[in-house]
């Protein structure tokens, strides 16, 4: 019996400790293991003095036949374990539930916050600064609320300042980011604490209880115990990424470029009065996320895996190519079309100079902006970082955009002739923005390549961006000939005795299925020449970019087994089921 707390432990906090390490493994970053180390730390030391009080004064107690004997001031071992041990698990529960999110767009400040916000945040301070009211009062009183009111009195105050500080941020977190953390582990510690109440592993003092149960022997207290807990933990952890938000989103408050801000930059930067937030360039971030998440299931899974500053400007380059490709396509006349292009080619002039011109002020380009773009588009034409970006991977790609309108199913203009044509295209359109990505990569990453080797990447880049886009035309076959356009080359049909016409007619005909797989066939032999090349780059970036490639290419494995579902936003499409997504960016960042 001596070991009862220490099994408490074995049977039921290490096992999903182990298994959410197990899980969050591949995904977890050294900032991940910052944030839960410091957060135990914090836990640690607030905790112990408060819990050595209890043990002391006699408001908890432990049989000696429970535990196994060695203390600190008083608190047993196994009860220290249990202060890293449950924040470790909720932590590691939050860590896994937030890779998604991109934390930067939910910075906000009171005048960008709508008035329910507002009132929320008011009320939950009302209700923090009654809690501690509370608990004083039931201190003072003594007797059967005293454990209670030690609990409010200790736990208040520090929800009520990361509350005050983060409050807003934290209102608009996805509500099962935050909620999730909190539940699940506080109703599994409840069973846990029912079970080790009814064995006497520890016991709670009855002249200082109100002797309210939950359920069987699990006391109100303790039950508030571990939901205000779970709560710390968890408004700890927002209030560490709000901070980390703050640094990675306004470089102009914080030039230095760094993965893991120095803790002097993270206290400034939760600190950092939010009226000084760039709240347009908050909203661009939110309109970028958006357009990722609806426009690239793929692309907006690997994003997650980026670090900090990387991962905004990767999501604001892929919403202006988005955006520049939707202007385009979605225009009604093949005019209409062409004048875009047009005004593409000239804020690019702008932003780059041209022969006769000298690059222009911000503020002329975002007049242009203003008087040439659509108010939706605006912000991923200002937001791009040109500054990073060399200028003519951004010319090619309009130049690929050029190629999508030379289609003319009247005048039976069909410009991709032969393997040269397509490859053409392909570089035009996605080895333009494989370049573009990993220049950014190059910017932002903490180790430094050799220009030699930067150069072998850059082809590699060029040649898994024709990979890229194989799949990419392979897959939407159906879909582009509703537009009247086939990607697939003449000479082609012209072997399987089709024309362009034909694939336009009937794109679900055998004969179409056939190229459609030889069409995979090239994009899997330009994926296997570049992909080893990837090894070259620094280990931080290598398994998220190997995740953004595998994670596309993986519709092509799809498509050459047809197990595919059909996409819920363009009909004619195949995806790849977001388990098979998952399984594939867990297994390569495991790999790594």
């Amino acid at each position: 019996m001596a070991y009862d707390y220490a099994l408490v432990h074995l049977k039921y906090t290490i096992p999903p400790a182990g298994l959410l390490t197990f899980i969050s493994g591949p995904l977890l970053t050294r900032l991940d293991l910052y944030k839960t180390l410091t957060l135990i730390l914090v836990a640690f030391f607030a905790t112990l003095p408060w819990d050595s009080y209890l043990v002391r004064h006699g408001i908890w107690t432990y049989p000696p036949d429970a535990i196994a004997g060695p203390r600190l001031f008083s608190v047993p071992a196994e009860e220290l374990f249990f202060f890293v041990i449950q924040t470790y698990i909720t932590s590691m529960l939050y860590v896994l539930l937030n890779k998604p999110v991109l934390h930067a767009q939910f910075l906000t400040n009171k005048q960008d916050s709508s008035p329910a916000s507002r009132r929320i945040r008011t009320l939950g301070q009302v209700i923090l600064i009654g809690c501690i009211t509370m608990g004083t009062y039931l201190v003072r009183k003594g007797g059967e609320g005293t454990y209670l009111g030690l609990i409010l009195i200790w736990a208040c105050p520090f929800a009520l300042l990361t509350w005050t500080f983060s409050g807003y941020f934290l209102i608009k977190l996805p509500l099962v980011c935050i909620a999730t953390p909190i539940v699940l582990p506080t109703v599994y510690l409840w069973i846990v604490d029912e079970l080790a109440l009814g064995r006497g592993t520890w016991a709670i003092e009855s002249r200082t209880k109100l002797g309210w149960r939950i359920w069987g022997n699990l006391e109100l207290e303790e039950a508030v115990f571990f939901l205000v807990t779970n709560s710390l933990i968890v408004f700890g952890m927002v209030a560490f990424d709000r901070g980390l938000a703050v640094f990675y989103t306004f470089p102009e408050l914080f030039p230095v470029d760094r993965e893991t801000p120095s803790p002097s930059n993270l206290v400034r930067a939760v600190l950092t009065n939010p009226a000084k937030y760039d709240t347009v360039r908050v909203k661009g971030i939110r309109e970028a996320v958006e357009t990722l998440r609806r426009k690239s299931r793929s692309f907006y899974l690997a994003s997650s895996v980026f670090p900090g500053r990387l991962r905004i400007d990767l999501v604001l380059l892929y919403s202006f190519c988005r955006v520049a490709d939707d202007l385009i396509d979605g225009s009604r006349r093949e005019g209409e079309a062409s004048t875009w292009i047009k005004k593409l080619t000239k804020y690019l002039d702008l932003i780059y100079g041209s022969d006769d011109q000298s690059p222009s002020s911000t503020r002329a380009i975002n007049d242009f902006i203003r008087d040439n773009f659509p108010e939706g588009t605006r912000s991923a034409l200002e937001l791009l970082p040109t500054q990073i970006l060399r200028s003519e991977p951004l010319y090619d790609l309009l130049e690929g955009f050029k190629m999508d309108l030379s289609f003319t199913l009247d005048e039976r203009k069909f410009p991709i002739k032969d393997e040269a044509d397509l490859e053409r295209y392909a570089h035009r359109v996605a080895s333009t923005v494989g370049e573009l990505c990993l220049r950014l990569v190059f910017y932002h990453c903490e180790t430094k390549l050799p220009n030699d080797k930067e150069a072998v990447l850059v082809i590699a880049a060029q040649t898994m961006g024709h990979a890229l886009q194989y799949v990419n035309i392979a897959r939407d076959i159906l879909v582009d000939a509703g537009m009247g356009r086939v990607y697939l080359p003449t000479n082609w049909l012209n072997e399987e005795n089709l024309k362009p016409e034909d694939i336009i007619g009937n794109p679900k005909q055998p004969k179409v299925e056939r190229l459609r797989q030889k069409l995979l066939d090239l994009a899997f032999k330009e994926y296997e020449g570049s992909r080893p090349v990837m090894n070259i780059l620094p280990r931080k970036v290598r398994g998220p970019l190997i995740v953004a490639v595998e994670s596309y290419m993986e519709i092509g494995r799809v498509l050459r087994e047809r197990t595919g579902v059909p996409s819920k936003s363009r009909r004619g499409r195949a995806t790849v089921p977001r388990s098979r997504r998952l399984w594939v960016a867990w297994e390569n960042l495991l790999a790594e």
